[in-house]
């Protein structure tokens, strides 16, 4: 699959946050979707095609968790990096479980975020990411 322009789907109930990563994303030629909790993002999987997603593990509606198995059962391959300020050993084994690309803590480094998702698109689509350079 040629993979030009990576579309992410970014998932957390904080705007700003969201804002934050999209102001990450954007300029380095990736295509963002935002959605505030696990119910919207659910929505967004199933009408468009989405590349990636991040997921804030603690919000209303849906868990982080409780989308990642949802989404698991309509897109095995969907890469899914969790992000979560409280993980723990649990957290972590039940991620693995639902077969998450990973799990970075918040707050994370810009750095750190954008080498996981062009890993997860790499080992996925074996994408590219020389548009990063």
């Amino acid at each position: 699959m040629l993979l030009e322009t990576p579309r992410l789907l970014i998932t957390d109930d904080d705007a700003a946050f969201r804002e934050t990563l999209r102001g990450i994303f954007e300029p380095r030629g990736f295509q963002t979707l935002l959605a505030a909790d696990g119910e919207e993002a659910v929505q967004i999987v199933r009408r468009q095609e989405v590349h990636l997603v991040l997921l804030d593990v603690h919000m209303p509606k849906l868990t982080g968790l409780e989308v990642l198995r949802l989404l698991r059962e309509f897109n095995s391959l969907l890469p899914i990096i969790l992000l979560s300020a409280g993980w723990d050993d649990w957290l972590l084994e039940q991620a693995q479980q639902a077969q998450a690309f990973s799990v970075l803590p918040k707050p994370v480094g810009a750095r750190q975020l954008t080498v996981t998702v062009c890993q997860a698109l790499k080992q996925t689509y074996n994408w590219s990411d020389e548009l990063l350079s």
